[in-house]
């Protein structure tokens, strides 16, 4: 081994906490590095990847069949910009039932020749393509599981027509749940629902939603018949939303750890270089040049960060796992997987940093006189902070508390440096505090649980094979209410049911909940607009109007309910279930469809002063009989997606407190060796180990109260901007109840964090100074 390597090594192994800071530090920035990186990349390769290759829809029109032609419908793709376009293709609404089974939920089925075309290339994964009547394909995303040789049968259509699944296809846009032949689709429409006309388009330029904007106003122009498009921006961010909604934070994450890899890095070289001066001199008197001095230091650092980078790649890996298996096989077309040239990206970029940062701070070192460095040796600077020391001798605090707390003063640099590492473990605690409280408020807004009471049909008993069919009729809704009106403490109650229904322009159903009774106290947050007032307007959450294009004041048609609704959009919701696919509405706006409605339920408010379990009970009685049962509480909201992301937001939490903590008790390691001698004077004089160490702990009082205090500020700023950020990932926008998680008096709680990391990394070293023999102390020069 090189003279140069013995000195790496015999560095690497005498300063053992500045190896296990460099290597905490390191493995932190590679693993939220990693993670991140792999998850932003991740996030949009499927999706893209598919829709290159299958010329995927830039945008979809849906056009009233009763008031548009056919020739009409396909003149509209020779407009400006228009690069490509697909169809018409005949489309209606349907309610199928499976042969000798249950109701499936309602579908859009498209009448097309075969699955290739310039617009929409489908995919088979099973069976073949439909080429005569009697045959359908069925999408492999769709409600309806596509198992080959199952017949569908459509009650109510003109000579109930059956149809047999031969096949199984993908569509990258979602253009429908089925596909049928141009002739099979017109036995499936009636005089008065006559369906529509499909039209995909591929523009020359679709990169923004103007872009896509401005292709629907020239393929739609002049024509009023139009009710449902769909922009393949909608589709792309709702395939990316499941991977996209962990980036911004686990970004926010990732910098706060490169950050303080550089701050802790060079406060570790910078701080080696200033307690080793003498070592350096004589390095030099030996025969080593300067540039050989600073890369001595620069390996010094380079060794644990390859370490800590070593961990942290499998750390990223690690919890990647649970992330990453939400989305895979997405398409059918592979595994998500971390990419190796983000991996290698990462681990160059945090190694170069460490060494720029390093090399930076040992510059010094190389430009040292050898002779000045041998003289200097390990003396420390005494004429700082004396107006400090002079200002706390005035104080009426005991002399240890008061050289404790002007220790900063003098060594400003290196308390800055301190200082910043305890600003961003603050900050990080801050910032997932006010996450969790943040994502505590989505799953509220998720479950609407403001109900005491809750009504609904009895679970199904769980057998060896799964649950066990349940053969007694559904409660009869009118006996239910009659048995919860009867209860004198009970103060209002609403009825939920839901319906499944299509929508022009969407692939796939959304969920219909129609409300019998007032339902605004049930918890249902609103973002903007107002809670529905009478029949025929909704409330819809974010993802439906940002898929179907629509705002507040907007009507929609809602089809496969026997007859077609047509409701008016009067508030938006905060709701991510079901993919935000739902409509919420009265009752009464769905009579004149009667459709089937299921999963009835009842929810109650019980009047002030009630024992809920004793009105519980009480109202069990009364329902018995009629199979239905009451439980306290409104309904589950729980999301495994909110726990993985506190889960992983405690973790990187930890990491980054961990690491501040770290540079504290580095920084607290080498002003007590820097100041071993004086404090061996301290000792002689009579300072008690208890002493001591309170007055190394009060060295870090003032770096802990400012950082933390900062802390909080920048963790409240990068809360307010994350957050957000992740719920326009999902597809939400966030209410001022999400948003305005933070108190005033937990935002003091929280400010201290940072006095608790000082506290936490100066203890060892503090009892480390406290033990050491007087003698020993003063013979150390």
């Amino acid at each position: 081994m090189s003279a140069l390597g013995r000195v790496v090594r015999s560095g690497v192994g005498r300063r053992r906490v500045q190896t296990l800071v460099i290597g905490m530090t390191g493995m932190m920035a590679v693993a939220a590095s990693v993670l991140g990186g792999s998850l932003l990349v991740v996030s949009g390769a499927p999706f893209d990847d598919a829709f290159a290759r299958q010329h995927g829809a830039h945008l979809s029109v849906e056009y009233d069949a009763a008031r548009t032609g056919a020739a009409q419908a396909k003149e509209t793709g020779r407009a400006d910009g228009v690069a490509a376009a697909a169809g018409p293709f005949r489309t209606v609404s349907v309610s199928p039932r499976i042969r000798g089974g249950r109701d499936a939920w309602p579908m859009t089925v498209a009448g097309r020749g075969d699955p290739d075309g310039a617009v929409d290339d489908l995919t088979l994964s099973a069976g073949r393509w439909a080429t005569r009547p009697g045959e359908i394909v069925l999408n492999t995303d769709a409600s309806l599981f596509p198992v080959l040789g199952l017949e569908l049968t459509f009650p109510g259509l003109p000579g109930d027509p059956s149809l047999k699944v031969v096949g199984a296809a993908r569509s990258v846009t979602g253009s429908a749940d089925a596909w049928v032949t141009p002739a099979q689709v017109t036995g499936l429409t009636t005089p008065d629902r006559p369906g529509g006309y499909q039209m995909l388009y591929r523009f020359a330029a679709a990169g923004t939603a103007a872009e896509v904007a401005a292709g629907r106003e020239a393929v739609t122009a002049g024509v009023k018949a139009v009710t449902g498009t769909r922009s393949w921006l909608t589709v792309r961010a709702s395939a990316e939303r499941d991977t996209a909604l962990y980036v911004p934070f686990l970004l926010a994450f990732g910098v706060l750890g490169l950050v303080m890899s550089v701050l802790i890095v060079g406060n570790v070289v910078a701080g080696t270089v200033g307690v080793g001066l003498r070592r350096i001199g004589v390095l030099k008197a030996i025969g080593f040049t300067p540039a050989q001095v600073v890369r001595a230091y620069v390996g010094q650092a380079l060794v644990p960060a390859a370490a800590g980078t070593v961990l942290g790649l499998v750390a990223g890996h690690l919890l990647a796992v649970p992330v990453m298996s939400e989305t895979e096989d997405v398409y059918g077309t592979m595994s998500l997987a971390i990419a190796p040239w983000v991996d290698a990206a990462v681990v160059a970029g945090v190694l170069g940093l460490v060494a720029v940062t390093a090399w930076a701070s040992a510059w010094r070192a190389g430009r040292l006189r050898t002779v000045d460095a041998i003289a200097v040796g390990r003396a420390a600077h005494t004429d700082r902070g004396r107006w400090a020391a002079s200002l706390a001798g005035r104080l009426p605090l005991s002399r240890p508390l008061a050289l404790g707390l002007t220790r900063p003063f003098a060594r400003p640099a290196r308390a800055l440096a301190t200082g910043t590492a305890i600003l961003f473990g603050a900050t990080a605690i801050t910032f997932t505090v006010g996450m969790g409280a943040s994502l505590g408020e989505v799953t509220k807004a998720r479950a609407h649980d403001a109900a005491d009471v809750t009504v609904a049909a009895p679970l199904p008993e769980l057998g060896p094979d799964g649950p066990i069919p349940d053969t007694r009729p559904e409660p009869d809704a009118a006996a239910v209410a009659a048995a919860i009106d009867a209860q004198p403490a009970t103060r209002t109650y609403y009825t939920t049911e839901t319906a499944r229904a299509t929508v022009p322009g969407l692939a796939g159903t959304a969920a219909v909940v129609a409300f019998t009774g007032d339902a605004s106290w049930g918890g249902y947050t609103l973002v903007s607009g107002r809670w529905i007032a009478e029949p025929g307007e909704a409330a819809v959450p974010t993802p439906f109007l940002t898929a179907t294009g629509t705002h507040i004041g907007d009507t929609v048609t809602l089809g496969g309910l026997g007859k077609a609704v047509t409701v008016r959009i009067v508030g938006e919701v905060l709701d991510p279930r079901n993919d935000g696919m739902q409509v919420f509405t009265d009752a009464a706006t769905l009579a004149p469809a009667r459709p089937d409605l299921t999963d009835t339920s009842q929810h109650i408010a019980v009047k002030s002063g009630t024992d809920t379990a004793s009105y519980v009970a009480a109202l069990n009685t009364g329902l018995e009989p009629l199979g239905a049962i009451a439980r306290v509480g409104g309904a589950e909201g729980g999301s495994d997606m909110v726990v993985t992301l506190n889960a992983l937001s405690a973790l990187l939490t930890l990491m980054l407190v961990a690491v501040a903590a770290l540079g504290v008790l580095n920084a607290v390691v080498l002003d007590t060796r820097e100041r071993v001698r004086e404090l061996g004077v301290h000792k002689a004089l009579g300072m008690t180990p208890r002493q001591v160490i309170a007055m190394v702990v009060a060295s870090v009082v003032v770096t802990g109260l400012a950082g933390g205090a900062l802390g909080v500020l920048l963790g409240v700023t990068l809360h307010g901007w994350v957050i957000p950020a992740m719920g326009h990932s999902a597809g939400l926008e966030l209410p001022d109840s999400v948003l305005a998680v933070y108190h005033a008096a937990e935002l003091t709680l929280l400010a201290l964090g940072g006095l608790f990391i000082a506290g936490l990394g100066a203890l060892l070293p503090a009892s480390w100074a406290a033990g050491a023999r007087t003698a020993t102390a003063l013979r150390t020069e």
